[in-house]
């Protein structure tokens, strides 16, 4: 059980956070280039953009519970600065996330980079530790996959 067998027919939405571009974007393109690896079909993809990371869980809710998507993917990137809101936007991000999935039955993999400065979260977005946007990528396609083939409706 879990293990990425087949992704004929299965669709995903892309739930991208706009704010900290420089981030975002790689592992956007980290993510598609997992989901063409594993054949995919561009057609299979939907991306959406939204102002930053605090307003992924509503969008990624919506997209779940829409019927469309067999996983919503969400993707961002906090920084941590010198007040508090970095703690509130990571988790308010985080539970919103895991709430859009348990409440629309749809996985949604949270694919949201929580870091402390830039060059961590460069590092994770195709530097040296990796694309955090392609594991994240493969999380959803083996949810996807686990749910169409265990966990039919």
């Amino acid at each position: 059980m879990g293990s990425v067998t087949n992704t004929k027919g299965l669709r995903f939405a892309v739930v991208v956070a706009r704010f900290n571009e420089i981030i975002t974007n790689p592992l956007l393109e980290g993510a598609l280039q997992t989901f063409r690896q594993y054949s995919v079909k561009e057609e299979d993809i939907t991306v959406v953009k939204v102002p930053g990371s605090f307003e992924i869980p509503v969008v990624a809710q919506k997209l779940g519970k829409s019927g469309a998507y067999d996983a919503v993917l969400c993707i961002g990137a906090v920084i941590r600065g010198d007040t508090t809101h970095y703690d509130a936007v990571a988790n308010s991000a985080a539970s919103g996330v895991l709430n859009a999935g348990l409440s629309s039955g749809v996985p949604c993999v949270f694919g949201v980079l929580t870091c402390d400065d830039m060059e961590q979260a460069m590092n994770r977005a195709g530097g040296k530790s990796g694309n955090k946007g392609a594991e994240a990528a493969l999380t959803a396609i083996e949810m996807a996959s686990l749910f169409q083939q265990h966990l039919k409706k």
